[in-house]
C-alpha cells in the first residue's frame, strides 16, 4: 500500500481541526453551565511555562499551514496570534481549514522527496518531505492537539478519549 504526502497531511490535519472544534463546543457549553468566563479556558495552561489553550491552537494552525506550504513549495498565509476568545479561536481554525482545503492534491507531487527546511530557534533543519511529515508535522500537530485537550480536561470540561479520537 502506498500513501501520498497529501493523504498523510491534509485530511489528517483537517480531521484534527474537526476534533478541536468539537472540543471547543464542549468548552463553551461547560463555561456557560458553570457560569465562568470562557476566556478563563482560552488563557488556561497546564504549567506556568507552557502555552495557553490559545497558544496551543495557534501552534496547531501554524504547523498545519507550514506543512502545506513547505510540502508544496508555496507560501503559507500569516495569521497574527491575537486570539482572546473562543470565537477568535474558532475563526483561526476556520481560516486554517479553509487554507488547507484550497491546497490542491496535485501540488503535493514529489513532496516526499522535496527537501524541506524548517527554521528553528536552534538554526535550520533540513530533511526530506517524508521525514518532515513523519518526524515533525504529525508529532508536533498531535502534541499541541493533545495539550489543548489536556488543558480543557484539566479545567473540568467533560471530554474523554473518544472526544480526542473524534468518535464521541
Amino acid at each position: 500500500m502506498s500513501i501520498s504526502a497529501y493523504e498523510l497531511t491534509i485530511p489528517t490535519l483537517q480531521r484534527g481541526f474537526t476534533v478541536l472544534a468539537k472540543l471547543l463546543d464542549k468548552a463553551e457549553a461547560f463555561a456557560e453551565e458553570k457560569k465562568i468566563k470562557p476566556e478563563i479556558l482560552v488563557n488556561a495552561r497546564l504549567a506556568p511555562d507552557m502555552l495557553s489553550l490559545a497558544g496551543q491552537i495557534q501552534r496547531l494552525s501554524d504547523t498545519a499551514k507550514g506543512a502545506a506550504a513547505r510540502l508544496t513549495g508555496t507560501e503559507a498565509p500569516s495569521f497574527p496570534d491575537d486570539e482572546v476568545t473562543l470565537a477568535d479561536l474558532r475563526a483561526r481554525i476556520a481560516k486554517t481549514t479553509d487554507y488547507l482545503a484550497s491546497v490542491q492534491e496535485s501540488a503535493f507531487e514529489g513532496a516526499t522527496e522535496r527537501t524541506v527546511t524548517l527554521k528553528t530557534r536552534g538554526g535550520e533543519l533540513s530533511s526530506s518531505g517524508k521525514d518532515y511529515i513523519l518526524t515533525f508535522v504529525l508529532p508536533n500537530f498531535y502534541f499541541h492537539l493533545s495539550m489543548a485537550y489536556a488543558i480543557l480536561r484539566h479545567n473540568g470540561v467533560a471530554v474523554g478519549k473518544l472526544d480526542f479520537l473524534g468518535r464521541a
